[in-house]
């Protein structure tokens, strides 16, 4: 799956689109891999922008910035319950896809599929980009 994520990110980081798919590409591939050794941050950072993306509809540059001012806040991090299975969809299923508006589609249902499988830390989630002002 890792060769697939870095083909994702090629082509995520060349795509022509203001929306900046890149950050959803890599916030998906943070919250699947994801492990006991995962650092807090890179997790909180990746739950945060799928949040952001699958609930609020952010777009990459948008999710960029509210992972910014995420990081201006120095306090502790939550633990977060790690789901045994991260989603159906893979960073494999999504480089199948021809590249353009089907690969992209894609990306938006890997995305989607990794937030749900989250599900038991969305109030969580939610909670913490309450108190950091990200969301209202």
């Amino acid at each position: 799956m890792q060769e697939a994520y870095h083909h994702l990110i090629a082509y995520s980081l060349s795509h022509p689109s203001p929306q900046f798919i890149h950050q959803h590409c890599v916030d998906a591939y943070a919250a699947q891999t994801a492990d006991e050794d995962t650092k807090p941050i890179s997790l909180v950072f990746a739950l945060a922008g799928l949040y952001l993306y699958c609930e609020k509809n952010y777009n990459g540059k948008q999710v960029q910035f509210a992972h910014m001012q995420m990081a201006k806040n120095k306090s502790s991090l939550p633990a977060f319950v790690l789901p045994r299975n991260r989603g159906k969809i893979t960073a494999n299923d999504v480089v199948r896809a021809a590249a353009g508006s089907e690969r992209d589609g894609e990306i938006k249902n890997w995305c989607h599929s990794v937030w749900q499988s989250y599900v038991e830390n969305h109030a969580q989630i939610l909670a913490l980009l309450k108190e950091r002002n990200i969301i209202t």
